[in-house]
């Protein structure tokens, strides 16, 4: 934590949180209900907001007197965004992850209803060089990465890429139906990792957990994949909360928490 590396700015902080206070809340605020969140004087808040409203970053109704946040930040989020790469970020934590695992490990991401891995640490036999590689793509029903981006799927999307992309058999275990696709994602969502149990390649299994950025979206899958034989059903229960803590930990890079799960738009 910051605090523990140096003396926190008070000043800055208490800024911080009012814009915090101020973004939760969907309507514009009263001086007395932000001071009364932030748990500080009104004349504390003011000051503080008064900065803020000098540098263009809050709002004030001329009539009501109310306080909200500017589109400015707005301006500063696009202007972080189109400096960001999800791979750069999450690059060293899949390093981490695979040789904490000792198997291969993905990052992937969704493009034209297909999934493309945007990174791949290889594990240390490199067995799976050849099956996922930076910028291959696979179907979406067929991967465990692939399977947690339908996550984000209406049902009217979902029968979109049904019919689209088909559900085509890679092996025998590759769910072909939309039943069992239905009911494999209902399952997925519910325990929060998904299993891909040689549906794409015979041979071999995979780990994946969802990376959701601040409006909750699953944006990226990572996973941890290898042969049957050291991915055994046992082994896989203990690595599934490696896979879900990294990716956790990936999200909260993207500004994800988990208020932003009730902010993120109604699945239909």
């Amino acid at each position: 934590m910051p605090a523990k590396l140096s003396k926190l700015n008070q000043s800055v902080e208490k800024a911080l949180q009012i814009i915090e206070i101020m973004m939760k809340e969907p309507e514009a605020m009263r001086l007395q209900d932000i001071a009364l969140k932030a748990e500080m004087p009104p004349s504390t808040a003011l000051r503080m907001i008064n900065t803020l409203l000098v540098y263009g970053y809050v709002n004030q109704d001329p009539d009501t007197l109310r306080y909200s946040l500017s589109l400015k930040f707005a301006q500063v989020g696009s202007a972080v965004s189109s400096r960001f790469s999800l791979s750069k970020i999450a690059h060293p934590l899949l390093v981490e992850l695979s040789q904490r695992c000792q198997e291969s490990c993905c990052l992937a991401v969704e493009e034209n209803m297909e999934l493309i891995y945007t990174d791949v640490v290889d594990g240390p036999d490199n067995m799976l060089r050849i099956m996922q590689r930076i910028g291959k793509k696979a179907p979406l029903h067929a991967t465990g990465a692939g399977k947690l981006l339908l996550l984000n799927y209406s049902n009217q999307k979902l029968n979109e890429y049904i019919a689209v992309k088909g559900l085509r058999a890679l092996t025998p275990h590759t769910l072909v139906t939309r039943e069992a696709l239905v009911n494999s994602l209902e399952t997925i969502r519910s325990r929060g990792y998904a299993l891909e149990d040689e549906e794409r390649e015979l041979g071999a299994r995979c780990v994946a957990a969802p990376v959701r950025d601040y409006t909750g979206k699953v944006v990226a899958g990572i996973s941890i994949s290898g042969p049957v034989s050291r991915l055994t059903k046992e082994r896989i229960q203990v690595i599934i909360p490696v896979v879900q803590e990294t990716a956790n930990r990936i999200s909260k890079l993207l500004a994800y928490s988990e208020e932003s799960e009730t902010k993120s738009p109604a699945r239909s």
